[in-house]
């Protein structure tokens, strides 16, 4: 039973820090997309694209490792 609480502990400090990793890393990447539009409103078109698939990857990444999480509770 103590295995069980010990596994539950880590994966809840893991999806923690994994939270807390993809928010650092999203709100990095949209205040460098704001700065970028605010000094070149003209390219904010080019911005928005190249901002979008590091964000859609840092998403999944988050899932993902979400995923991984829950199923070491579930398999343990």
């Amino acid at each position: 039973m103590e295995g069980n609480a010990i596994a539950f502990f880590g994966v809840a400090l893991g999806l923690g820090l994994v939270v807390i990793g993809a928010g650092l890393g999203i709100g990095k990447l949209a205040a460098g997309a704001a700065e970028g539009i605010a000094r070149q409103p003209s390219a904010a078109d080019k911005i928005t694209g190249a901002v979008n698939l590091p964000l859609f990857l840092l998403e999944g990444v988050a899932i993902l490792a979400e995923v991984f999480a829950l199923l070491i509770v579930l398999l343990k």
